[in-house]
């Protein structure tokens, strides 16, 4: 295992913390689990999930070794597909419990057409992270696709990669367009990756649903 990244002073909400283990776990079992917090170092939350809050106490460090060691034992193309998957289950799970308070939970807002739905929900999406946690997300709108920032990310925190490693976030991505668009499919990907020498991680984000 390569040097873990130690702790940043940067947090999500115990509430996503404890929604990304739970996801994990349900791609991985529990035996997995355990042995990537065994591995990564953060035994305690083997036995005590982060608590069901908005307190911020889940360290960036912890996301970013947990993607680290996902790599460790699966290899990149293993890893990739489980972060994917974990990142879809952790939107499912828990992440869209968050979309009422960003404002695209209510009925006016499912009878938009998908240019409109896709127009709000995009951005509110970034805006639930920069709202709640210490990653900063932001939108821009590039014609035919969406710009997905994140200049402050866990996921690569402090590390150095040849390849983008942001995997759970175009999982979350992915889901979160499924859920905003009423379904439908969109093809996500990570442009740079603050790991690879970027200053920020770029999502493009088309806005045709795939076929």
């Amino acid at each position: 295992m390569r040097d873990l990244v130690p702790e940043s002073g940067y947090y999500y909400p115990n509430k996503m913390g404890r929604i990304l283990l739970m996801s994990l776990e349900e791609v991985m079992g529990r035996n997995g689990l355990n042995a990537l917090l065994n591995l990564v170092n953060i035994r305690h939350l083997i036995h005590e999930l982060p608590p069901d809050n908005l307190e911020k106490g889940f360290d960036f460090s912890y996301i970013s070794n947990l993607n680290q060691g996902l790599e460790e034992i699966y290899g990149p193309r293993g890893s990739r597909g489980l972060a994917l998957r974990g990142g879809r289950a952790i939107f499912s799970r828990g992440l869209k419990q968050f979309g009422p308070l960003a404002g695209v939970g209510d009925l006016a807002f499912k009878v938009l057409t998908l240019p409109a739905k896709l127009k709000i929900g995009v951005p509110a999406v970034a805006r639930i992270f920069t709202q709640f946690s210490d990653q900063t997300s932001r939108v821009e709108d590039d014609g035919d696709h969406f710009l997905y920032y994140i200049d402050r990310c866990s996921m690569c925190w402090q590390r150095e990669s040849d390849h983008p490693v942001c995997y759970i976030a175009v999982g979350i991505l992915q889901e979160a367009l499924r859920w905003v668009s009423g379904g439908l499919d969109f093809r996500i990907e990570e442009l740079e990756c603050v790991a690879m020498g970027a200053d920020a991680c770029l999502f493009k984000i088309d806005k045709d649903p795939i076929k």
